[in-house]
């Protein structure tokens, strides 16, 4: 496992477009984070994203879970507070002789890219999605220009995926699935971001911040750092 390197998938969940929307803005936010603290990413997918810096597997891996969102919607036409999540998903990238994959698991679809990428992405069908058989995983990658490099992207997503599997299983095994301590799980509910009260709170250790916009443009390393260092008392 490479400590250094960090794949986010942030999906939206609850609460519709504006779920969507959350989990768009989620995923901006990450990404500014990993360019103020001057590592490199890469968008392997719709929603997913790779970050490669010091630490940076280390430092994310506690941000897997629930993030709640409790704000106006642009589109709300009467003002209403809205409340609406989206799973923000931290995985290592596995190298290949960590996980075996056997090939006949493996069912490919090829299709032609919906996003940007030049003439050749979007009239080829360079895009692919993979199904993994066995466990019912399924894993895509559109962004590269050509096949095979989205093939690996694909199989790199995959064996990430596999291997927060066997992770999960092991918590639950030892009964640890809720556990505050290690990583988090995708359904556990980690934070709310509150506009109105311009504030967010982690709820596994009961901490706020205040200044949430500086924070959703990037600005959190206290609020990610805050979970893995011992918490300064309140007063």
């Amino acid at each position: 496992m490479n400590s250094n390197i960090a794949i986010l998938e942030i999906r939206g969940a609850t609460g519709g477009d504006e779920a969507k929307i959350w989990a768009n803005d989620l995923s901006r936010m990450y990404l500014r984070f990993a360019q103020i603290k001057g590592w490199k990413t890469e968008i392997l997918d719709e929603n997913v994203s790779k970050i490669n810096g010091q630490g940076a597997y280390d430092l994310l891996k506690n941000e897997t879970g629930v993030h709640r969102v409790q704000r106006i919607p642009q589109t709300e036409r009467y003002g209403r507070i809205h409340t609406s999540t989206a799973t923000v998903t931290v995985l290592p990238e596995i190298e290949e002789r960590e996980i075996y994959i056997n090939p006949t698991d493996l069912e490919w679809e090829f299709f032609r890219s919906g996003g940007k990428g030049g003439q050749n992405v979007n009239k080829v069908s360079t895009a692919v999605r993979l199904h993994h058989k066995p466990t019912g995983i399924v894993t895509s990658a559109q962004t590269e220009r050509y096949q095979e490099q989205n093939r690996r992207i694909a199989l790199t997503l995959l064996r990430s995926r596999l291997w927060e599997a066997e992770e999960e299983k092991k918590l639950q095994t030892l009964g640890m699935a809720r556990s505050a301590v290690g990583r988090g799980m995708r359904a556990e509910k980690i934070r709310t971001y509150n506009f109105p009260q311009n504030r967010v709170t982690d709820h596994r250790i009961n901490k706020s911040w205040h200044n949430l916009e500086d924070i959703i443009e990037g600005r959190l390393e206290k609020v990610v750092s805050a979970f893995i260092l011992p918490c300064t008392p309140r007063p």
